[in-house]
């Protein structure tokens, strides 16, 4: 099966952010690039960003690093997608936001959303990556195989 554009964009886009972040340490200017980079290369990408897990709360997370309109400074884990995400510790892919259980519309222009889990090293949840569109049906399999290598790549390895 040849790889779809979608994938192929995915791998190009992977390279870019290893190139950018080649040395840098810090975490915060690590995912403020990797939100910049991915919001700019596809125009599927609405709203895009990380929520980190509050260390002073533990089970709820905070605005971090984003592109996009205003979205909601604290989400606790057991709300939402980005809350179940971080619950459960595995990708959601959301065709139709309106349709999953406890969705918070931090922007009511939100039509579907994908969310992935960030590990460090150790093994700890450390943020969330959140990314929406503003049309229904817009993520799928390549994006999270996608997203989810980029964020290994960038925070595991």
């Amino acid at each position: 099966m040849p790889e779809s554009k979608k994938s192929s964009l995915y791998r190009e886009v992977a390279a870019e952010i290893a190139a950018v972040l080649d040395g840098e340490s810090n975490l915060i200017a690590r995912m403020a690039t990797v939100s910049n980079i991915l919001h700019h290369a596809f125009d599927h990408y609405y709203w895009t960003g990380f929520y980190l897990v509050d260390p002073e709360r533990p089970r709820e997370l905070v605005i971090g690093p984003y592109q996009g309109t205003l979205g909601c400074l604290r989400i606790p884990f057991d709300k939402g997608v980005c809350g179940a995400c971080a619950t459960r510790r595995e990708s959601l892919v959301v065709k139709d936001v309106h349709e999953f259980p406890g969705h918070i519309a931090c922007d009511s222009r939100s039509e579907s959303e994908i969310v992935v889990p960030v590990i460090d090293r150790t093994g700890a949840l450390i943020a969330v990556f959140d990314v929406d569109s503003d049309r229904t049906a817009q993520f799928d399999d390549d994006d999270r195989k996608g997203l989810e290598a980029i964020l290994t790549e960038t925070f595991s390895a």
